[in-house]
């Protein structure tokens, strides 16, 4: 046997060997139960929405569906998918996602990395000009008029552009960077190595962590935001998968508005009796979005611990 085995082996004879008491017992009991009920809590709206896309929808729309599906069929689903301009939607989605965590996590390091250097021009004016427009917002209206002005309506770079400057990664990455042994940016200083050299081959390497986190940020950012769709675009070439099942929603809103207020509800009723519903629809459409957040949020989750607290220690 191996040092590391034997050594093991001991740890296990030894806690084979402690008893413990009935206060340790009992406390450890109460610590299971009390995260099991935060674990429910936790996943229990998940599978709510799930369960309920998938079964009949008339159940669905009165509430009757709450622990397990009933009657349960992919009717929603294939509806769903069925919707025109759906998959160009998803792929522009996709794109500015991709794109737009790109833009954003490098502006964001870079600024932060610049915020550290004592050689950049009045940096603590300009860090404090950045932070400052976390607590200031002129509005709407002047917003959309930028936008026009700079020629980001009906343009893929308006999904871009107003979102890389974030102020609160730039904060995240500057106090990561701070963190960082000055030794290093000395030592290449020393040898010549010039602003970009230092932060591209240096700075970067070592801040992947809170570059991994901003990026999950980032991308759930991206993924989710529909309003600046429904502000700057027009054409349906450039619409989001999130503008296009916003507008899904909105018509089957609508329609159960029209069922409702009919003259002859009960014939228009009685027609749609086995159509999706706008509760069905909302919870398939939740599921179909969230879905693809949920699958990539574990393989970053590891960096969040450290990405967030390394920086936000110094020492």
């Amino acid at each position: 046997m191996t040092e590391k085995a034997i050594l093991n082996q001991a740890v296990k004879n030894r806690r084979r060997g402690i008893k413990r008491s009935f206060s340790d017992k009992l406390i450890s009991v109460i610590t299971y139960i009390v995260y099991a009920i935060f674990a429910f809590v936790c996943v229990y709206p998940f599978y709510y929405i799930f369960i309920n896309s998938i079964s009949a929808n008339n159940l669905s729309e009165r509430g009757k569906v709450i622990f397990y599906p009933m009657e349960v069929h992919l009717k929603n689903y294939s509806s769903v998918f069925k919707i025109p301009g759906l998959m160009d939607a998803a792929v522009i989605s996709v794109l500015r996602t991709v794109v737009g965590t790109l833009f954003t996590v490098l502006v964001a390091a870079f600024l932060g990395y610049m915020f550290t250097r004592k050689t950049l021009w009045k940096r603590k004016f300009w860090y404090r000009f950045v932070a400052a427009t976390m607590y200031f917002n002129a509005g709407v209206i002047p917003w959309y008029l930028t936008m026009k002005m700079m020629g980001l309506t009906n343009n893929f770079w308006g999904y871009i552009f107003p979102m890389m400057i974030q102020p609160f990664y730039i904060i995240l990455c500057k106090t990561f960077c701070e963190s960082v042994p000055e030794a290093l940016q000395e030592a290449a200083d020393i040898d010549g190595a010039g602003t970009l050299t230092i932060f591209f081959r240096i700075m970067l390497p070592v801040i992947k962590p809170i570059l991994a986190t901003i990026a999950v940020f980032a991308a759930v950012n991206q993924w989710n935001s529909f309003q600046d769709t429904l502000l700057l675009v027009t054409k349906d070439e450039l619409y989001t998968l999130q503008y296009v099942l916003y507008r899904y929603i909105s018509q089957a809103s609508s329609l159960k508005s029209l069922v409702s207020n009919s003259t002859n509800s009960a014939q228009l009723a009685a027609s749609l009796a086995h159509a999706a519903t706008a509760t069905s629809i909302r919870m398939t459409v939740t599921i179909v979005v969230v879905l693809p957040v949920i699958l990539i949020y574990p393989f970053f989750q590891r960096f969040f611990t450290s990405g967030i607290m390394i920086g936000a220690v110094k020492g």
